[in-house]
């Protein structure tokens, strides 16, 4: 028996069940003080020694936004490593720095907000690069790696408490605050669900936060799959933290709710316990929470449940337990062995996607030409850290192959603006200190804009050359001789002031406007037009009218320096703050045309060019049969340039592989919003078009032999195996990739699905055995017709190769599981949204809490089908919940109409629903063909015989 100390009270007795301590401490609370930390920054209670806490910590690919730490690769660059070892390595460094990080500054939180487990639908969402891959499975073994290498491998104590983002079905910045992704059943448990699913399931994290969308025309932030689903999935209290300002937005945007005493009372009752709103202000929150009390929509219990969620995942965090927890002394930070990982991840991270005639890897005498707009660049994304170290292609290069043996040309257009007084646009010298800069050349992001400690611009007789590049559509950046790019601060004034564009609303993008006989400059971050006045340049009202003087076009630089060499490298991609990112999507996949322009500079004047794509996201390339090679890395952090001269000269053998499709063209795309992944036959799982580069792509120098495959089923599980060799010259990585296919299915299944993965290092000749143990489970599909999972019986076929569509060895097997049935309809109705096709539907909420029902798009018309439903021995009569206003028609097989269901009159509101009846006479199997036509919901159709 445990003899507490008179002065301990129980909830600081480590012996204690976390359960009785957590009943300790929460009765020890005021209802005050519970409601206090339902906010991001809950406050401390000195009255009982308990330090204030702040939920939210940035670290997707290293500690974001607290100032120097190390930069691993975008999230989308760890997922192409195929690798979750080295992402769990990666998940492991990252949480010792914030712990290190933590204990010099208490603003570094200890509950993470990573990692990203939306997939990656669409290659245009502005967030791809927080994502690991379109694929659930793959999605959800790089974050299982991640999250356990944040959560420590201690038994009680987390190193910290990774919180997924973005809960649910979550891909568009376009509206994102107000559209609603409409999510089929089978779309949502196959699909969006199950990357959250089998990372939760995995057991190292600690909560949720919700996306600021709707599914099915409800908020993400009471969604009833929270409860329904995230915490059905694990005996942990999860905590769901809201994404900031989003509960403010259930009233304010998404007009949800009339007051928002209602929105946050649902938000909590669905599951929300921590709000992050109105930043450190937490008056706003309470009040509504303590308005809620007051008018009976909360009760103090509702308030205990989620502030429950919140301190148990404090206990876990060795908070109330100090002399025990191990974490506590962590000063890991910045050391060699996270310097060498950060290299390695990018290393492992690149895909070498096409090398005809051997082009690579170069020879050490090659005399190198490394040109383009991201060949001395190393950019950082809205999620990075800041850098304290700094790596860029050319500089890997140099270091590599010799500066007398690397030509560089960075390929910007040179450019002076001029006045219509015939002056010039000039950058005035300046004394002042590279604030910008601290610990070891850092850049602290805080200070890259809207410094107002230098001279804004002003107009001379000559003038200054400055670097243009257009990142696409029009978007320009400008660039003074010494490297700063032109940036507006909040007075207004145009100042050569910041290292990198960056911030959240970027400062420093411009566009040239055409404007009578000349152009106007037009400021983006303002969408004010560039003045000239008295006390400097200076966005206003009225513009002055600029003539663009080209003093040097960018393909003329990178053709001379093309000519000398033996080979070009076009250093390619995007600049992480710039068309595509957080709130802004990409419109294309094409590369933007002044790098076209450059590709076909370099590639005119020197046939032998490769392409290297630096880059958030896939692209489109204009003619890349013309091109011998082209490589892919995501920003590679702080070891990028010499992770990826490493590769190029052979010193290690490119083992990345594309962890989304990369398409031919825009015409491949479906619409951003259209989350219907089945019905738009979308990602490597649906799509039946030719992609440019398939998914699980990626080249080697070596080469990899594939044999004796054998497959066994035995205690639910499918057990498969293979011999691997490498045939190839040198040490090198393969992926091997197991994919499945249902050869007969009874509805539509994905042409191949990945069941598992292996990365494998083999020397030349060296030879390994793969074994891989599937469960059944992961044959099923959801079945609308049941409503649950299940294992359809039949052929599957097995397939096994380098990629999704390099296939090395096959076989079939037949699985023991369900036959395919008829829908029972007339014992349990058809709910609306279990369509097997649509046509013009859009999902919506059947109530503001639960349910789903249809409508169609715009209110115009529509039709479902229910394949091979039974009605057994015959039905009379047929019955549908309906509300709005319009006309339900049912025919069968794509017949004739046999029953018009009308309402005539628009009812109460969207959630009033009306049970109409017809006559129906039928009996046997039939295809049930149901048009909506006008403004009307439908939630369920019964029959009855």
């Amino acid at each position: 028996m445990t003899v507490h100390s008179p002065t301990t009270p129980p909830f600081r007795d480590p012996h204690l069940p976390v359960a009785k301590r957590l009943d300790d401490l929460l009765a020890r609370l005021t209802p005050d003080e519970k409601v206090s930390f339902l906010h991001q920054f809950a406050p401390a209670v000195e009255r009982l020694g308990i330090a204030a806490f702040r939920t939210g910590q940035e670290a997707l690919h290293g500690v974001a936004w607290m100032g120097p730490a190390t930069v691993f690769p975008q999230a989308v660059g760890l997922g192409a490593t195929w690798n979750p070892d080295l992402v769990r390595r990666v998940g492991e460094a990252v949480s010792r720095e914030v712990r290190a990080m933590h204990a010099r500054d208490e603003r570094v939180g200890l509950n993470v907000w990573s990692p990203t487990v939306n997939l990656l639908r669409h290659p245009l969402w502005g967030r791809n690069e927080e994502g690991y891959s379109e694929d659930p499975k793959l999605t959800s073994a790089i974050a299982t790696a991640y999250t356990h290498g944040l959560r420590g491998d201690h038994p009680t104590y987390w190193r910290t408490a990774p919180v997924l983002k973005h809960w649910l079905a979550h891909n568009n910045e376009t509206d994102r605050a107000t559209s609603s992704a409409s999510v089929r059943p089978r779309v949502l448990h196959e699909y969006d669900l199950q990357a959250f699913r089998e990372t939760v399931e995995a057991g190292a994290v600690a909560g949720v936060m919700p996306a600021y969308n709707l599914v099915n025309g409800r908020p993400n932030h009471v969604s009833p799959y929270l409860r329904s689903q995230l915490r059905t999935w694990t005996e942990e209290d999860l905590l769901v933290c809201s994404d900031a300002g989003a509960p403010s937005n259930l009233v304010d945007a998404e007009h949800y709710f009339d007051t928002h005493e209602e929105a946050t009372a649902a938000a909590l009752l669905a599951g929300v316990d921590s709000f992050t709103d109105h930043g450190t202000d937490a008056t706003q929150i309470t009040a509504r929470v303590k308005g809620a009390l007051e008018q009976g929509l909360l009760t103090e219990a509702d308030i205990e449940t989620a502030v429950r969620r919140q301190l148990s995942v404090r206990f876990r965090l060795g908070e109330f337990d100090p002399h025990y927890d191990p974490h506590r002394g962590t000063g890991e930070f910045d050391t060699p062995a996270h310097r060498a990982l950060a290299q390695e991840a990018a290393e492992q991270a690149v895909v070498l996607l096409k090398n005809d005639d051997d082009l690579l890897p170069l020879a050490p005498d090659t005399r190198v030409a490394v040109v383009g707009l991201l060949a001395d660049e190393c950019k950082l994304d809205w999620y990075s850290g800041s850098l304290l170290h700094r790596s860029t292609p050319l500089e890997g290069l140099y270091e590599r192959f010799g500066a007398e043996r690397v030509e560089f040309a960075e390929g910007v257009d040179r450019i002076r603006l001029r006045t219509a007084a015939g002056a010039f646009l000039h950058v005035p010298p300046t004394d002042a200190p590279d604030a910008a800069r601290g610990t070891e050349g850092a850049l602290d992001p805080a200070l890259l804009s809207g410094r107002t400690d230098l001279p804004p611009l002003t107009t001379d007789a000559t003038g200054t050359e400055f670097a243009l590049v257009d990142w696409g559509e029009g978007v320009l950046t400008l660039r003074a001789p010494d490297g700063r790019y032109l940036s507006v601060a909040e007075d207004g004034h145009v100042r050569a002031s910041a290292d990198q564009p960056g911030g959240w609303v970027v400062q420093e993008t411009f566009r040239l406007e055409p404007h009578q006989n000349g152009h106007l400059l037009r400021h983006l971050g303002t969408g004010r037009p560039v003045s000239v006045a008295a006390d400097g340049v200076k966005v206003a009202d009225a513009g002055e009218i600029f003539e663009v003087i080209t003093v040097e076009r960018g393909e003329e630089a990178v053709a001379r320096a093309a000519e000398q060499a033996d080979v070009v490298l076009v250093i390619a991609g995007n600049d992480p703050h710039i068309n595509g990112r957080e709130t802004e999507d990409r419109t294309t996949l094409d590369l933007p045309a002044h790098q076209q322009r450059l590709l076909r500079a370099a590639r005119a004047a020197n046939p032998r060019t490769a392409l290297v794509l630096t880059s958030a996201y896939p692209y489109a390339l204009e003619a890349p049969s013309r091109l011998p090679a082209v490589l892919w890395t995501a920003h590679g952090g702080q070891a990028a340039g010499t992770a990826l001269a490493r590769v190029l000269a052979g010193d290690i053998s490119p083992a990345g592989r594309l962890p989304q499709t990369w398409y031919e063209s825009d015409a491949d795309l479906p619409d951003l919003l259209d989350y219907d992944v089945i019905g738009g036959r979308q990602t490597y799982l649906y799509f039946e078009g030719t992609p440019l580069f398939p998914f699980g792509h990626g080249l080697s120098y070596a080469s990899f032999g594939y044999a004796d495959l054998s497959v066994r089923v035995q205690d639910g599980t499918v057990h498969v195996g293979c011999t691997l060799t490498n045939t190839g010259d040198r040490t090198a990585d393969e992926v091997a990739q197991l994919y499945t296919r249902a050869v007969d299915p009874s509805v539509t299944r994905p042409r191949r699905e990945l069941l598992a993965h292996r990365r494998v290092t083999l020397a030349p000749g060296e030879r390994t055995e793969l074994r891989f143990e599937v469960p059944l489970s992961a044959f099923e599909f959801w079945d609308v017709a049941q409503g649950g999972w299940r294992l359809e019986q039949g052929p599957y076929d097995l397939l096994l190769g380098a990629s999704s569509e390099d296939i090395r060895l096959r076989t079939t097997v037949t699985l023991d599981g369900q036959a395919p049935a008829p829908r029972s309809v007339v014992r349990r109705g058809l709910e609306a949204a279990d369509f097997d096709e649509q046509s013009g539907i859009a999902i919506v909420d059947r109530t503001k809490t639960a349910g789903d029902a249809v409508t169609p798009v715009d209110g115009g018309s529509a039709e479902l089908v229910y394949r091979a439903c039974d009605f057994a021995d015959g039905v009379i009569e047929v019955t549908a919940q309906l509300a709005g206003e319009g006309v339900l028609e049912l025919s069968l097989d794509g017949g004739p109409t046999l029953a018009a269901l009308p309402l005539p009159t628009l009812t109460a509101d969207a959630y009033t629903y009306t049970t109409l009846a017809a006559g129906i006479v039928t009996e046997g199997v039939h295809d049930v063909h149901l048009r909506l036509r006008g403004p009307l919901r439908l939630a369920h159709v019964g029959f009855t015989g």
